[in-house]
């Protein structure tokens, strides 16, 4: 059994390394076979030159493909799976493209597991085991108010003016400034065009102790059921999110004002465009520490007063292994590809998964990755 690891950019290196080192049998594809080798190369000289056709040809039944490239090409590398007896993995939400293949790989005994990243994926674990420790909890009540709240986003360690440096690509953080959200505020369904015009203040629990500007992003409603709340629950608020530093909006307001002006052909080359400028001159420099912040919230009241208050709070930064947003997304997609070997997971379409005892194992391990993760008792 083969696992093929596609893309070695900026949040792969830290997973596939530990696969390389726990033993497993790796494929390495990128289309630069050099920058691969700059990641590998230490550790393995299987390096080849990604595409689709070759990717396919050397797939056999029982292998496994992890895409670590762009979203949009995550479905053809599925359905090559799907056409050869291979399993799939990504960090990367379920495209409905995706979802459509469920029965699929069902039927031919396969699994896709996929939102095994950080956001998604270490968000997921959080809230399923929150959710879980509700219901087992002597304050469950289905009359109760619940409130849910995740947010998740990476930052600079030292902060700069812009109070934003780039991780990953910036086309990509500009593309989704443009991207409308569905959340549940106070009861009522709340449609966001535009993430700056839902901005709020959020201040992290003890020990972080900090207070940040958050927005709701992409549509939190399919994750209401994702989490397992019932239908007949009392929910007020339910939020997924992105977590900026204080400053942020009034640094980035003159790039939203002319996002709202970019359409068609024109608007995406001068997306582009800016998208080189940000990363020369907000890009890390070698060895400048990034950081990573999340806080999985569930709270639920009766009469008004809480009777369950719990916070999933993690603080990571990078060290001299290497960027926190890098291990935070690429570990527990490696972790995933151990669980499908294993046979721990089911075949079909996923998300994270809610098994109780993979949730203990996983962040038992993800807690390691973090120079700060704990469940915080807001009633204790």
């Amino acid at each position: 059994m083969t696992i093929h690891w596609c893309g070695t950019g900026l949040s792969s290196g830290p997973g596939l390394r530990r696969l390389l080192e726990n033993g497993h049998k790796v494929v390495v594809w990128n289309r630069t076979v050099e920058k691969a080798r700059d990641v590998v190369g230490d550790l393995t000289q299987d390096v080849r030159p990604y595409s689709l056709e070759a990717l396919t040809a050397a797939l056999q039944p029982g292998d496994l493909a992890i895409s670590m490239l762009p979203a949009d090409q995550h479905v053809s590398i599925a359905k090559a799976c799907l056409a050869k007896g291979a399993n799939f993995a990504s960090s990367s939400y379920i495209a409905p493209e995706m979802r459509a293949l469920d029965a699929e790989f069902k039927a031919k005994g396969l699994v896709s597991i996929n939102e095994v990243g950080l956001d998604p994926g270490i968000d997921h674990l959080m809230a399923h085991d929150l959710v879980a420790r509700y219901r087992a909890s002597p304050a469950y009540d289905a009359e109760n108010v619940l409130s849910f709240t995740s947010y998740c986003g990476g930052v600079p360690k030292i902060p700069n003016p812009f109070r934003y440096k780039f991780s990953w690509a910036p086309v990509g953080v500009l593309k989704a400034l443009r991207s409308p959200s569905r959340s549940l505020r106070d009861f009522k369904e709340l449609k966001v065009d535009r993430p700056w015009n839902a901005i709020t203040a959020y201040d992290a629990p003890l020990p972080v102790a900090e207070s940040f500007e958050v927005y709701p992003n992409r549509d939190s409603f399919p994750f209401i059921e994702e989490y397992h709340f019932e239908e007949n629950w009392k929910v007020r608020d339910f939020v997924r999110g992105t977590i900026r530093l204080n400053g942020w909006t009034e640094a980035w307001t003159p790039v939203f004002r002319e996002i709202e002006t970019l359409s068609g052909p024109e608007g995406d080359a001068r997306l582009a465009e800016m998208a080189a400028g940000f990363l020369k001159e907000n890009s890390y420099a070698p060895g400048e520490p990034d950081r990573v912040i999340l806080f999985v919230s569930l709270k639920a009241e009766r009469d008004g007063k809480p009777v369950f208050h719990e916070t999933w709070a993690m603080d990571a930064w990078g060290d001299e292994h290497g960027t926190a947003m890098g291990r935070l997304v690429s570990i527990p997609v490696s972790m995933a590809v151990e669980s499908v070997l294993k046979g721990e997971i089911k075949p079909g379409v996923h998300g994270a998964p809610s098994d109780r005892k993979i949730l203990d194992s996983w962040l038992g391990q993800v807690k390691g990755l973090a120079q700060y993760m704990e469940r915080v008792n807001h009633l204790a």
